[in-house]
């Protein structure tokens, strides 16, 4: 593997510099072993042939035709100018049409010729089309039979002349090579046996040039389980290389502030998921050992009162405990819930956010540094070098991925011993993303709603259907309730949408003259954008028109009414997110996708997935099928922090687990894979994930 490493693709036959920059560029092919492991997206059967006359419907598939050009005609000019030819096979006719490297087509095709073309057939104008089909001589003895692969390709290389067709080409040529033959295999020998897993050279090219599908299927399980192996062994890896985990505070203790509050104050019962959670919090924070956990709960589970009582553990102990939430809003409506409760057990809580006075604050920060403070709930102003605690041991974070690491590092810098650390957000993480990215992380999970929580209604409605939705809006208005109106922000069209919010908000005010419209979004200034929200928070607005930014942290339970315009444009995840801002109080409570009536089918399982179910990991598992783990609103910063060629986390989730339970035995037997029949092993993990961040812990 290390010579396939390091050999330039250019020195591959039929590469050279130039296609060697090309391939460079846009699909990041740089070396033999980049090109190797592009992998087929996809896979023809060059075994059937098919007669134009069978051509019928719409959504046609690939199609190999065996038969002859009649006409060859140019049509149009300059960048519109086309290359049009008439193909038969005696059963029927279909055109052929090219709109790119014309002349070099035009002088290789001849009429007369028998050829074998294969395409996508669409309808254009009342006729069959096919565009830039691959088209090959017809010789019977070199016919291509069986399956072949399809490689992801982009205008920029089919623009320098690089197909499918010369993909297949140059792969062939590297599997020609005595490298690819002569490949080291990184996974001991037992490890295949017990597994029946294909030697890597035969895989490599049996992923690419498979004799039949049982050899396919036999490929690509070998490589998949190669990389989510690979993958288990950085992660696991390093949570052992960090040895015994962090000493923290052992707050064995549980006193009068939580006893009191749990026996007197609380007046519901908790959910048993929350009773679950607050046990593995107590058992963490009592070990000795700093505690490290990620809270994952869907709005409305109840992740404020068991992140209180979490704190009532550490003051139970002679500790303070800080709660850091992403925005001025989320933070206040943290500080009135946990205020409420707070001082009915006679515990001091205080609010520090980058609005807070400076008199305030200097109160703040004496009270904070004589104990007097016991919870200090605020945004990133928590983390200025002035906020000086006594004695922090609990330190939660509310939707951790809008806080950086750095901004993390340092609120546990506040103590010579780190404090505890919780960790809380409502963005489902899927089982097996959970488990791959996190390592060994702590997850507790709120898997409940409260008794008496009403599941929010989820429809989808079309244009045609606006006066009647806004016609049920009015009803909810005139009882008393308000009313969300959610637009799409996107970057890209960032003018055109916010053009689109503006006149909204005009169309809703004249639609619903007698109640007052707030509207906000993410480009204006903070101190506007607070105001706009408190006017609904404190229901002097009644309705509020919005982007996304309010997908985190409005909490007014008399909200009711959810209209998501253009929902076909949000992601599951993103819609699962705003649709949890409603249904917070005792009402019944709806969420309403407005969307256009033509939809890709994807686009319509999406939001057909909205409309059937509400709880959260359902989504998250349906949205990570759909979109793949990279792109997973709100999983964590920047994406995945690595790059998988073959497997996907939400289809090959029994593969993770072997791989994952294989690597822990492993790693038992030999953790730092040191002896010799690893050692092949331990540098091919080196060679993978040498560079990248470790995951393995949150914090």
């Amino acid at each position: 593997m290390y010579r396939l490493q390091h050999t330039d693709v250019k020195y591959l036959p039929g590469v050279g510099p130039k296609r060697a920059e090309v391939l460079g560029r846009e699909l990041n092919i740089r070396t033999f072993a980049d090109l190797l492991y592009h992998f087929p997206f996809r896979y023809i059967d060059r075994s059937t042939i098919y007669h134009i006359s069978d051509i019928k419907g719409d959504d046609l598939p690939l199609m190999q035709l065996r038969g002859r050009f009649i006409t060859f005609t140019t049509a149009g000019e300059g960048a519109r100018r086309r290359l049009q030819a008439l193909f038969s096979d005696g059963t029927g006719t279909i055109e052929v049409v090219w709109f790119n490297r014309i002349k070099p087509i035009q002088e290789s095709l001849h009429t007369g010729v028998e050829y074998l073309l294969l395409g996508k057939p669409s309808v254009f104008g009342h006729h069959y089309s096919i565009a830039h089909p691959e088209v090959d001589p017809y010789k019977e003895e070199t016919a291509p039979t069986g399956l072949q692969g399809v490689y992801s390709l982009t205008e920029g290389l089919t623009r320098r002349g690089i197909t499918t067709r010369v993909m297949q080409k140059l792969i062939a040529n590297l599997l020609a090579t005595p490298l690819v033959a002569g490949v080291s295999d990184p996974l001991p020998p037992q490890l295949r046996a017990e597994r029946g897993l294909m030697p890597l050279n035969e895989a490599l090219r049996h992923i690419h040039q498979p004799t039949d599908l049982q050899q396919l299927q036999r490929a690509q399980f070998r490589l998949k389980y190669e990389e989510l192996f690979m993958l288990e062994l950085h992660i696991l890896k390093n949570v052992k290389r960090q040895g015994e985990p962090q000493p923290g505070f052992r707050f064995s203790r549980v006193g009068n502030y939580f006893n009191n509050f749990y026996h007197n104050v609380l007046q519901f019962p908790l959910t048993e998921a929350q009773k679950r959670v607050i046990r593995e919090i107590h058992r963490d924070m009592g070990s000795g050992r700093q505690m490290n956990r990620l809270l994952q709960g869907d709005v409305g589970s109840g992740k404020t009162i068991v992140a209180f009582m979490t704190a009532l553990i550490a003051l139970d102990n002679g500790y303070q405990a800080c709660i850091m939430a992403p925005t001025e809003i989320l933070a206040t409506q943290h500080m009135d819930t946990i205020s409420q409760l707070a001082q009915r057990i006679g515990v001091n809580v205080a609010l520090l956010t980058g609005s807070t006075r400076k008199r305030e604050r200097d109160r703040i920060h004496a009270g904070l540094m004589d104990g007097t403070i016991q919870i200090l709930i605020g945004t990133h102003a928590l983390i200025e070098d002035t906020v000086q605690l006594r004695n922090l041991g609990l330190a939660i974070i509310d939707e951790q991925h809008r806080f950086g690491v750095a901004q993390r590092a340092k609120l546990w810098r506040k103590n010579t011993t780190p404090p505890h650390v919780l960790v809380m957000t409502a963005t489902p993480i899927p089982r097996t993303l959970a488990m791959t990215v996190y390592g060994d992380l702590d997850v507790s999970v709120i898997d409940e709603l409260p008794p008496g929580r009403k599941p929010v209604l989820t429809l989808m409605r079309y244009e045609k259907h606006r006066e009647q939705v806004y016609r049920f809006v009015g009803d909810e208005l005139r009882q008393g309730r308000q009313a969300y109106i959610v637009y799409p922000l996107i970057e890209e069209n960032e003018k055109l949408d916010l053009q689109a919010l503006e006149q909204g908000v005009e169309v809703i005010r004249e639609t619903f003259p007698h109640y007052r419209v707030a509207w906000v979004h993410g480009r204006m200034k903070p101190a506007e954008k607070e105001h706009q929200m408190e006017l609904f928070v404190n229901h002097e607005a009644h309705i509020l028109v919005a982007t996304t930014v309010i997908e985190v942290g409005v909490n007014v339970p008399n909200a009711s009414v959810m209209i998501i315009e253009n929902a076909e444009r949000f992601g599951l995840s993103q819609l699962h997110q705003l649709r949890g801002r409603v249904g917070r109080g005792a009402d019944k409570s709806y969420c309403i996708l407005m969307t256009k009536l033509q939809l890709s089918r994807d686009t319509r399982h999406r939001l057909e997935v909205m409309t059937q179910t509400t709880d959260g990991f359902v989504v998250a598992e349906e949205d990570m099928k759909l979109r793949g783990p990279g792109d997973m609103e709100g999983t964590m910063q920047s994406g995945i922090a690595f790059d998988l060629k073959l497997s996907n986390l939400a289809r090959d989730g029994q593969i993770v687990s072997l791989a994952r339970d294989d690597a822990e035995r492993l790693l038992h037997a030999d953790p730092q894979l040191q002896a010799a029949q690893h050692r092949a092993l331990s540098q091919r993990v080196e060679a993978l994930y040498g560079h990248k961040i470790d995951w393995s812990a949150i914090s």
